[in-house]
């Protein structure tokens, strides 16, 4: 259940927290302890209190890690450059002159290009790896090929599903034949 310190914020114990994003209490202690997440407020039993801010963080941490496959060092450096996004917005002044304002503005610019750089290098090894999967089928496709004019497909069991050649390779995975490897 919410714990509400004041009338404006609501905080989550560790339990609930870690119920919310689907993590562990034991990892959501461990991004604390690699600095991904501020140590949070706490009771005076000494019990963790996450507020709604902190839940969102851990909700971005998950998205860095299990949607885009970001180790620790990548998270923390994406999430470095999302604080000073938000930090530079907090301290914007309209009346400030062009010189800071473009100042600000400049860092905040190099930061995102340097997320968009690990961005980049992530898509560059995906694109590699899915050419080298892609490289892959076409091999099957042409053993599959070459076996089927040689045994005749009914004498060798492989049927035709829906415009794709179905594989002893996909049938029996547990007893993979050195062409499908």
């Amino acid at each position: 259940m919410p714990v509400a310190v004041n009338s404006e914020e609501t905080y989550f114990q560790i339990g609930e927290a870690a119920d919310r994003t689907r993590l562990t209490q034991r990892t959501l202690r461990y991004y604390e302890e690699k600095g991904l997440l501020k140590s949070p407020s706490r009771m005076d039993g000494g019990f963790r209190l996450y507020s709604r801010e902190d839940v969102e963080r851990l909700e971005r941490i998950k998205e860095f890690k299990d949607l885009l496959g970001f180790s620790l060092a990548e998270i923390r450096e994406m999430l470095d450059a999302e604080d000073l996004r938000l930090q530079t917005r907090s301290e914007w002044r309209r009346d400030a002159d062009a010189s800071e304002k473009a100042a600000k503005i400049g860092v905040v610019r190099g930061m995102t290009l340097q997320q968009m750089s690990l961005l980049d290098d992530k898509m560059k090894k995906m694109a590699t790896m899915r050419g080298e999967l892609a490289e892959r089928v076409d091999k099957y496709d042409s053993l599959l090929a070459q076996w089927a004019e040689t045994a005749g497909k009914e004498r060798t069991g492989w049927a035709s599903t829906s415009g794709e050649t179905a594989t002893k390779c996909s049938v029996a995975p547990m007893s993979i034949p050195a062409a499908c490897g």
